[in-house]
């Protein structure tokens, strides 16, 4: 089914007012029964191995080992370097047709802290490379699957499990409706302080978030320039390479940095662009991030203001979301500006991040190099994750219901929230169908970590 949008095509916004649209999302429960939402069927020829290799041609070859290594930890660490198997997996599946702004990898480990522009530690989404216009039930699923995965790797009974993942499920719904009865301003700007709700949270869980704010004090430019810049004679910065994590760029990526700083620069709003203008550009590296992320080309860029003060930006490759290239769900008029689609898929990523966080990096911008689309944005702001292998499950329950309260803040900022809430409802039916599914999926990538394994043993993903 589907909720059209305004007739212009041009606004994100419903031709229904809200309470239409919550008794359209009520009526939607017989067309798409919310029981309906817990059975997973694989579809037919699936095959999650040739997905990996289809996102390895674009990627810088000399790293394809590395992510096949990093992805073969375990199976949560597998599980989030599979943004696109799961998109493929989900692209035959019925949904009810409302979409919001989407993170699109919205499992456990892309939630984190960062520092506000204001100097508040705030917690929320931290990965947008796939965010994009999509189904609400995507970005839910992703989360609770991985809720699954999570506690298994640590041990959990599956009892206690199905139990977090119903909470999750849970605090999705209650705190999509407390979004929703706040005005819109608050609903888009009030960010998740690290310090709110504390009294909602277990004594362990507090001890924990004390540990990752202490941990994100040495997350800093200045921590990052002490231990991976020099400093030459005449006071510019160079990088130390750190195989294979930082390494030298090329010569002729050198030459065109300014070029690409000063495009990037016209990207920002023009406080953030004055004072970048003020910087100066020392030096590039590049740099390996993350699991499935590895092998796309992202970089680092030393720059030093003008009382000697070191800013770090990270140049990062954006591509088509895995929402689109795999999943099938085209960009929609309303919500971005099409007309820069699809070339820069950059504009995508910060424009998301933008609406799918309360507050943003100023310094997010974009911009093309050589045929190659890519975002910009600060490096090391105090942005720490929280450890989940070394959580407790009542640490780890916390944790997970957290990040389902933030992603339902997320999710109200788009016009057709209320239809979501007026589907969902109050019963137990939305909680028990996503809870079986979360484990239905969950079983669905151990069994495809196990291929992935064993494929990779056999020089599935070699290099040629």
């Amino acid at each position: 089914m589907s909720l059209d949008v305004a007739a212009t095509g041009e606004r994100a916004e419903s031709p229904l007012t809200a309470a239409e649209l919550i008794e359209a999302g009520r009526a939607a429960r017989v067309e798409m029964p919310r029981s309906e939402q817990g059975e997973y069927s694989p579809p037919p020829g699936r095959d999650p191995i040739g997905i990996l290799r289809s996102q390895h041609e674009a990627r810088l070859q000399n790293l394809v080992n590395l992510r096949v290594e990093r992805m073969s930890a375990n199976p949560f660490a597998f599980y989030r370097g599979t943004a696109a198997i799961q998109a493929a997996d989900l692209a035959g599946a019925p949904t009810t047709g409302a979409e919001v702004v989407i993170c699109g990898d919205a499992h456990l480990s892309n939630f984190g802290i960062y520092r506000s522009p204001e100097n508040a530690m705030v917690f929320d989404i931290n990965d947008f490379d796939e965010a994009t216009v999509g189904p609400w039930e995507w970005d839910v699923k992703r989360l609770l699957a991985s809720v699954v995965l999570a506690g298994r790797s640590l041990n959990l009974p599956a009892d206690r499990i199905n139990e977090i993942v119903g909470a999750s499920a849970e605090a999705y719904r209650v705190w999509l409706n407390r979004a929703l009865a706040a005005p819109l301003m608050a609903r888009y700007f009030a960010p998740t302080s690290v310090g709110a709700g504390k009294r909602r949270l277990s004594k362990d869980m507090l001890r924990l978030v004390d540990q990752t704010l202490k941990a994100s004090e040495k997350r800093t430019a200045h921590d990052v320039a002490r231990r991976t810049l020099q400093t030459l004679d005449d006071g510019t910065l160079r990088f130390v390479e750190r195989p294979p994590v930082l390494t030298r760029v090329e010569p002729e990526i050198q030459a065109l940095a300014q070029d690409a700083y000063e495009a990037y620069r016209r990207t920002l709003a023009p406080n953030t662009a004055l004072l970048a203008s003020q910087l100066r550009l020392d030096d590039v590296a590049r740099r390996v991030v993350g699991v499935g992320s590895v092998g796309t080309r992202c970089f680092v860029i030393a720059l030093r203001g003008p009382a000697g003060e070191t800013i770090i930006l990270q140049l990062k490759e954006a591509d088509l979301s895995v929402v689109e290239r795999f999943g099938g769900v085209e960009p929609l008029p309303g919500y971005l500006d099409l007309s820069l689609l699809p070339d820069e898929q950059g504009y995508r990523v910060i424009s998301c991040q933008r609406i799918l966080q309360a507050v943003s990096d100023p310094f997010l911008g974009f911009l093309r190099v050589e045929g190659f689309a890519f975002y910009m944005r600060l490096f090391r702001n105090r942005n720490a994750s929280f450890e989940i292998s070394t959580m407790n499950p009542a640490q780890f329950s916390d944790y997970a219901r957290v990040c389902a309260v933030v992603l339902a803040r997320a999710h109200a900022r788009s016009p057709k929230a209320p239809f979501i809430s007026g589907y969902l409802g109050t019963g137990a039916s939305y909680v028990r169908a996503m809870t079986r599914w979360a484990v239905s999926y969950a079983d669905q990538a151990e069994a495809d970590y196990a291929t992935f394994v064993e494929a990779a043993a056999d020089g599935a993903f070699a290099v040629r």
